[in-house]
């Protein structure tokens, strides 16, 4: 069998995108030049690799097979690529990282404090939810990957670096502000935005709620911690995020944590790799400033600075 590295790379990039001209801007290459690459693998082959339907194209059962090995392939000399740049030291070489949308308030500080201290090296920064943190790791798609703690079953090596308070936030003016030691019962009153199904804060609160025997009335449902904030100050309900992502608005008086018994709920954080993986050098002194230096590059209420250290 007669393939060219080139030719395995523009096949995977078609068969990931699904169209030769979006491979095409990818690669930077004309959709002629594709195109051709991609019949010569077939004619090398002797099998159709893509069948198409309307103005729509899909992998044939062979193009599935050799979209694996292609897969393969292209980590296989990345992992390459990762251990000649090992050689060089950490002054050069690349990193990609993903983080979940609100570890972000904290990353971008940790990823300029290292790029500081390592001028040569760039970066590859993705923010974005749990479920897709997840799908890059199975993929094997990211160096490593910042998040809450990751579900059992995914052949993943994760280690806690710092604490994650989840804290309940209401508009200054609420009257709960004005009390202590609120007991947990009062919320099941309160309408509460919360975070999307399936994200790693909501997962936590309903786990939370039902280990206690009490319901919430859900108000609404957000995507994202920027909108829990802004509906929370615009009177839509009280919010439980995560202490992380209030920096701005406790400083101006925007909201205000209140003293609800049992709260913060107590999360961690934890940065994760797939288990087995060969870290560059860049990507492993990157892991050990995390673990290491962390909590320095967060900034946090009196109250609660001793737990994330």
């Amino acid at each position: 069998m007669h393939v060219t590295l080139r030719q395995l790379a523009v096949f995977e990039a078609v068969a990931r995108n699904g169209s030769f001209t979006r491979a095409a801007e990818e690669l930077h290459l004309s959709q002629p030049a594709v195109s051709m690459q991609v019949k010569q693998l077939e004619e090398n082959l002797g099998l159709p690799l893509f069948e198409q339907m309307g103005k729509k194209i899909y992998l044939t059962e062979a193009g599935r097979e050799l979209e694996s090995y292609a897969v393969r392939v292209s980590q296989l000399l990345d992992e390459a690529e990762a251990v000649l740049e090992e050689m060089k030291g950490v002054k050069r070489g690349s990193l990609n990282i993903s983080v979940a949308t609100t570890a972000n308030y904290f990353a971008t500080r940790l990823l300029a404090a290292f790029s500081q201290r390592n001028e040569g090296v760039t970066f590859s920064l993705d923010v974005t939810n749990r479920e897709t943190l997840i799908r890059q790791l199975e993929n094997n798609e990211r160096d490593l990957v910042i998040m809450g703690k990751p579900p059992d079953g995914h052949d993943l090596d994760a280690e806690s670096f710092m604490d994650n308070p989840l804290v309940v936030v209401a508009p200054p003016e609420h009257p709960l502000t004005r009390k202590k030691g609120i007991p947990l019962s009062a919320l099941a009153g309160e309408r509460i935005v919360v975070r999307e199904a399936g994200s790693g804060t909501r997962i936590a609160i309903e786990r939370f709620f039902a280990e206690r025997g009490i319901e919430f009335a859900m108000g609404m449902e957000m995507s994202s911690n920027e909108a829990i904030k802004q509906a929370v100050e615009a009177g839509l309900g009280l919010g439980i995020a995560s202490i992380h992502t209030l920096e701005l608005e406790l400083d101006c008086g925007r909201l205000a944590i209140l003293d609800v018994e049992d709260f913060p709920i107590l999360r961690h954080w934890y940065i994760v790799q797939r288990r087995g993986k060969r870290l560059s050098a860049t990507a492993q002194a990157f892991k050990d400033f995390v673990l290491a230096e962390a909590p320095r590059f967060v900034r946090l209420p009196e109250q609660y600075r001793q737990s994330s250290r």
